[in-house]
């Protein structure tokens, strides 16, 4: 089992950026797929980005592709995601999760959720 807590949400202008951080403790972080998925109010979650447990495969929602980018430190236990130009329909709260499973982006198939962070795009 692994516990995964996120941080780094906030508000920030159109067109900024933000990098959310997912901190891991428990089982080996390395052997987990960790994705970032998003859920705005009255929609559903929805996948962001995800990567494979060596960093080394990554996917992204279209609606994400060239301006976020995921990432890992697995000597720090630590997923991130670097978010750049930064639109209003962004806005939700963005939560971090794991899985044994590969390749997936699937919310059904992430076993480990945070409890998420807000991310406000707004002037």
């Amino acid at each position: 089992q692994v516990h995964v807590l996120e941080s780094g949400g906030g508000l920030v202008q159109p067109g900024g950026s933000l990098r959310l951080s997912c901190t891991a403790s428990g089982r080996a972080f390395s052997v987990y797929a960790m994705g970032w998925f998003r859920q705005a109010p009255g929609k559903e979650r929805e996948f962001v980005a995800v990567l494979s447990a060596s960093g080394s495969t990554t996917f992204y929602a279209d609606s994400v592709k060239g301006r976020f980018t995921i990432s890992r430190d697995n000597a720090n236990n630590t997923m991130y995601l670097q978010m750049n130009s930064l639109k209003p329909e962004d806005t939700a709260v963005y939560y971090c999760a794991a899985t044994r499973r590969w390749p997936t982006i699937r919310n059904d198939e992430y076993d480990y959720w945070g409890q998420g962070t807000q991310v406000t795009v707004s002037s």
